[in-house]
């Protein structure tokens, strides 16, 4: 069974694994990180974690049973009960509803252990899947997203008001 695992420095060697076995998958959907990401992955990585411990941002991924990671789900700019949630799923795991469960499961992490009241996501037009993802986890879109912030591509922002969201 797939256990959502707060990031941690020993899940560094499997997220590099994640992202470079689905770095061709992703950038049909999102902008690729590029070879610098890659390059500097461990100091990119700890800074993650410094992000984490400062509060500003939760990381979190989604571990198979053999320590894999399935999927990542990260809640960044956190701040008056507010937040931005972001999250990319392996290729092999897609299609099978493990991102809509994982981000209804963040979704009420967030409300519990963090105090959040509202969740926000963007998703370029052609990202389909996630248009999918957000509307069954009670996400509702708000209007469009500024290309800039989906690196690029035209999108749509969404919007979660999590007292809403059956426990």
């Amino acid at each position: 069974m797939p256990e959502l695992k707060r990031l941690h420095a020993s899940h560094a060697p499997a997220v590099l694994d994640f992202e470079l076995s689905n770095r061709a998958y992703f950038a049909a959907f999102v902008s690729d990180r590029g070879d610098d990401y890659f390059e500097q992955f461990t100091d990119r990585y700890n800074a993650l974690l410094a992000e984490q411990e400062a509060g500003s941002c939760a990381f979190y991924v989604l571990l198979a049973e053999d320590g894999s990671v399935l999927g990542r789900f990260n809640l960044v700019n956190i701040e008056n009960r507010t937040a931005e949630l972001g999250y990319r799923v392996a290729e092999h795991a897609a299609g099978r509803g493990v991102a809509t469960e994982t981000v209804r499961e963040l979704c009420r992490l967030a409300a519990r252990r963090y105090g959040l009241r509202v969740l926000r996501a963007a998703t370029s037009h052609q990202n389909v899947a996630s248009h999918r993802v957000l509307t069954k986890s009670g996400f509702v879109p708000i209007g469009p997203a500024d290309p800039a912030d989906l690196g690029g591509k035209p999108g749509t922002w969404y919007q979660c008001d999590l007292a809403t969201l059956r426990p």
